[in-house]
């Protein structure tokens, strides 16, 4: 039995928990190693506090999951089966009781009401803090992954500035930066790739279309990859062929904030600290109200995790968590400035993981 799972079944001792079932695709990775994206099907790990735990997918990932699975038995099942009543019967015959049962607080209540028809009398309660306790801090193996996922973003936003060139459009810019990355080995972003051009930058979450490159426009690149189930998360933005002098306060602006704000991460700090730093920062300057987000998320098998990095959680940061730092700036219709990095805790303060550089930059003007 792996270290994720014994520390879970601890959990489960002291609680008198009969059993946890993980079937979010993170958790299922998490404690299994098998990754895929099991749409509407269940795909999902069941863990006992003493025993082996049972995995059940449909028959046509059984293969994949013998591949990386040893810890226990692998229910496979058809479409026309019903997996929940094949679970039933795999712990019937094992002689399992099911009185209390921890589930993620995501499942959907479809499988609650699945759940709660197979056995009337069960106590659901919540999984999610002791996994996500244990998921938040990162092994010498994740943080491999993690370094990797990183430089693969550093990677795509260099192929996004060697792209920039007149009258290119938004979404061209994404095709060459996700190009370049599947050349790299990288088979899915952590997210929709991002690429805005001059006003569009103002709105935080913009959507990138078929607007033009020209001369003067900053241009924001919010992209991560997944590596080996790990994931990266990166923002810089630079300038076309010139910069102006609103342009160059704001983000010197943003890039002050950012500094302080990592330059506060160390063991014993407040995860709030680091916000009110950044936010404290951009308001002395007159931008307040427009930096209108946290200033970082947990990062790792999923790019938003715990912890939420907001000026209210007084979470005391601890060596192993991984994040990122994130302050920016956005007038609406004007500019917006995002410069966003992944921090890892160290025992003595802390490491960036990204590390595109963050002075100005100036693109050259080129023509297509």
């Amino acid at each position: 039995m792996n270290k994720r799972s014994k520390q879970l079944m601890q959990w489960m001792r002291k609680e008198n928990i009969d059993a946890v079932l993980c079937q979010s695709r993170a958790n299922v990775f998490y404690f299994s190693g098998f990754d895929t994206d099991p749409h509407e099907r269940l795909v999902a790990v069941m863990l006992f506090p003493n025993g082996e735990p049972l995995f059940i997918c449909p028959n046509m990932e059984v293969n994949q999951v013998e591949a990386v699975y040893q810890e226990g038995e692998i229910i496979g099942y058809s479409d026309t089966e019903d997996p929940w009543a094949k679970l039933q019967q795999k712990l019937s015959v094992r002689g399992t009781t099911i009185r209390t049962l921890a589930v993620e607080q995501d499942i959907s209540w479809r499988r609650v009401k699945m759940l709660q028809s197979l056995y009337p009398t069960i106590t659901l309660v919540a999984a999610d803090e002791p996994i996500l306790s244990q998921r938040v801090i990162k092994t010498a193996e994740e943080l491999a992954m993690l370094k990797e996922a990183a430089r693969l973003a550093d990677f795509g936003v260099q192929a996004g500035v060697d792209a920039l060139m007149e009258g290119i459009s938004e979404m061209e810019v994404v095709a060459k930066i996700e190009y370049e990355l599947k050349k790299k080995g990288v088979r899915e972003t952590a997210f929709s790739t991002m690429v805005l051009f001059g006003e569009k930058a103002g709105d935080p979450h913009g959507t990138p279309g078929s607007r033009q490159l020209k001369t003067g426009d900053a241009v924001l690149f919010d992209l991560g990859v997944v590596w080996q189930g790990y994931c990266s998360d990166i923002t810089r933005t630079v300038f076309y062929d010139s910069i102006s002098k609103n342009q160059q306060e704001v983000y010197e602006t943003v890039l002050q904030a950012q500094q302080a704000a990592i330059q506060a991460c160390r063991p014993g700090q407040p995860a709030s600290g680091l916000d009110r730093i950044a936010r404290h920062w951009i308001t002395k300057y007159g931008y307040g109200e427009y930096f209108p987000h946290r200033i970082g998320h947990g990062l790792g098998i999923e790019v938003h995790e715990y912890p939420s990095l907001t000026e209210t959680n007084e979470e005391l940061l601890k060596p192993g968590m991984t994040f990122t730092i994130e302050p920016g700036i956005y007038i609406p219709d004007q500019i917006g400035v995002r410069i966003e990095d992944d921090v890892l805790i160290t025992s003595s303060g802390c490491e960036t993981l990204t590390s595109f550089p963050r002075e100005i930059t100036i693109v050259p003007k080129r023509s297509q």
